[in-house]
């Protein structure tokens, strides 16, 4: 019996999970709403709460997984990519809890657990994991990228953005309208009960499977500037259909080139992972794309679809399966490529 603990601290949330033998058995998040009053995360904040929430929120995972930590055979964490304060507080707990347990320690990268968080199992039965290859559109506030997933452990990005990525661009654009932080779930609201041909917004010109959504933001930008000139409630009078119109440009823009790989390497099996595949706009071409093309399509809980542990827990597992273990000076990082 492999029983993982996952720990997630790349960012904001401070994560633990249980994962035995591939089957979720518990998944706590501390999330840090301190942010919310800067527009943004702010690092030396998240570092500091991390280093407060970090050894309760283990606790929480073991207890709630019915286990004791003497029953743990590994420790996972997320060794990068993510803000390097609040990677050192995991890492620095991972290195102490596997030296007291004496058990080994396997880092994680955190884009690939996002990815492998489909092949999380809620119960012994569960079978509805992707099968290998298949291609996965990992789109969040950081990344927003095509991948070709050969097996747990081989995957190729064939298209990335250049510049923002499409849940920066979410935020961005929800920050100059008013709508707080973090923008995209309000957008995502808002955009339902809006015209969303109602507003024209630049559609970049990229070669391949890459993606650049600046243009795009910049354009936004100028709409609302120039409107303004004309009329102070602009965006007040027009917040629906703003939204609506925006939601609709980013999720046509990803579809465009995921529709366009996915015709190319002749791959029926595609995944959407990240934190903006929580989008209901990207939901639903999901499920537009699977009925039109025949796609067989994976779309994560929404509980999956964030910052978690449970996704660093099964990559953890398929890791210490392969015997990839980490050595205890292994250092974070905050950028990789996959």
């Amino acid at each position: 019996m492999i029983t993982i603990l996952g720990i997630e601290s790349s960012c904001d949330d401070t994560a633990a999970a249980v994962i035995q033998d591939g089957v979720l058995l518990s998944n706590i998040i501390s999330s840090q709403k301190v942010h919310e009053n800067y527009g943004g995360v702010v690092p030396e904040l998240a570092s500091r709460a991390h280093q407060q929430n970090i050894i309760p929120v283990v606790d929480q995972a073991i207890k709630q997984a019915g286990i004791k930590k003497e029953d743990l055979t590994a420790i996972a964490f997320t060794r990068g990519p993510g803000l390097m304060g609040s990677l050192l507080v995991g890492t620095s707990f991972a290195k102490g809890f596997s030296t007291a347990l004496n058990i080994p320690m396997v880092d994680v990268n955190h884009l690939h657990a996002h990815v492998l968080a489909h092949f999380i199992k809620e119960n012994k039965e569960d079978n509805h994991a992707p099968q290998f290859p298949f291609l996965c559109l990992l789109v969040s506030g950081g990344n927003s990228q095509i991948i070709l997933v050969k097996s747990y452990k081989e995957m190729e990005i064939i298209g990335q953005t250049i510049d923002d990525a499409a849940g920066e661009a979410f935020d961005k654009c929800a920050k100059v309208m008013g709508l707080g932080y973090p923008g995209g779930p309000v957008v995502d609201r808002l955009a339902k009960e809006g015209n969303a041909e109602k507003f024209k917004l630049n559609k970049p010109h990229i070669q391949g499977y890459d993606y650049s959504f600046s243009g795009l933001k910049t354009s936004f930008l100028y709409l609302l500037r120039d409107e303004l000139k004309k009329n102070p409630d602009f965006i007040e009078k027009n917040k629906a259909d703003l939204c609506a119109s925006l939601q609709k440009t980013i999720v046509d823009v990803l579809m465009d080139k995921l529709r366009k790989a996915a015709k190319d390497l002749g791959i029926k099996d595609v995944a959407v992972a990240g934190g903006v595949s929580a989008n209901s706009g990207l939901r639903n071409a999901f499920q537009e794309h699977a009925k039109q093309y025949g796609w067989k399509i994976y779309i994560p809980p929404f509980g999956y679809t964030t910052d978690n542990a449970a996704m660093i827990a099964i990559t953890g597992y398929f890791k210490y399966l392969d015997g990839d273990f980490c050595p205890m000076d292994a250092a974070p990082y905050s950028r990789v490529v996959m």
